[in-house]
């Protein structure tokens, strides 16, 4: 199995996302050439843009960092199931939960 770096994680999500390493660059406060480096592995973020670049990707440093997803308030058998899926359908379910996250915060509160 293939080690992906936090860089390449970094990458696929700001893609996933719709961002250039320009606009990800602004939302961070960095520059271009940062972000570019972070992403091929030749430098690594400071905390602080570690923590800036985790809620630009709306992710956590733990996914980032390793690869991982906190599970805690998840139900286990949802995370076993995701870790048996391919890229395409986690890209897929990711696309799901961004649409109904982004159509809760759209709908008016009871």
């Amino acid at each position: 199995m293939t080690d992906i770096t936090m860089g390449i994680r970094i990458k696929k999500r700001r893609k996933s996302l719709g961002f250039t390493q320009a606009q990800l660059a602004e939302l961070v406060n960095t520059s271009v050439n940062h972000i570019s480096a972070i992403e091929t592995s030749k430098e690594n973020p400071s905390l602080n843009l570690l923590l800036d670049l985790c809620a630009a990707l709306k992710t956590t440093p733990d996914f980032l960092l390793m690869g991982i997803a906190r599970s805690d308030d998840i139900p286990q058998e949802l995370v076993e199931g995701l870790r048996l899926c391919d890229e395409h359908t986690i890209n897929l379910v990711r696309h799901i939960v961004e649409y109904i996250i982004n159509n809760k915060q759209h709908q008016p509160k009871l």
